[in-house]
C-alpha cells in the first residue's frame, strides 16, 4: 500500500502483524467488564500507560488501555468524554490506536482483521 508520506498510513501497515494480538487484548478487557472502550497506545518510546504487549527496541512499543485510565491520566479531559464516546467505533469492528509520534498524536481506528 503506498503511503504517500502519511505517517499514519506508514503506521498502519507496520502495526498490521499486530492487529491479531491487539483484537484478542481488546475482547478481554470488553468481556472481562473492565472498560467499553479498550485503547491501544502505539508509540517508539516508552509509555506509563497501560499494559505492554509489545516492545521491540526497533520498532512499535504496544499498550493496552482504556478510556478510564485516559481521563485519569488527563490524556483525556472529564469535559471530553462524551465527545471521545460519540467519535468512538464500535470495538468489536474496529480498534482504536492513540498514536504518539514525535511531530505529534492523534486517535485513530483501524478496521480489526475478519
Amino acid at each position: 500500500m503506498e503511503t504517500n508520506g502519511n505517517p499514519f498510513l506508514k503506521l498502519e501497515n507496520e502495526l498490521r502483524p499486530f492487529f491479531p494480538l491487539m483484537g484478542k487484548a481488546a475482547d478481554t478487557i470488553l468481556d472481562s467488564g473492565i472498560s467499553s472502550y479498550p485503547v491501544f497506545i502505539c508509540a517508539q518510546q516508552e509509555i506509563a500507560i497501560g499494559v505492554t504487549l509489545l516492545s521491540s527496541p526497533d520498532s512499535w512499543i504496544i499498550n493496552a488501555t482504556t478510556l478510564e485510565e485516559l481521563v485519569t491520566k488527563q490524556i483525556v479531559t472529564q469535559e471530553n468524554i462524551p465527545n471521545f464516546r460519540s467519535v468512538y467505533k464500535d470495538p468489536a469492528t474496529f480498534l482504536c490506536i492513540f498514536v504518539v509520534l514525535d511531530t505529534g498524536s492523534n486517535f485513530i481506528f483501524v478496521p480489526r482483521p475478519a
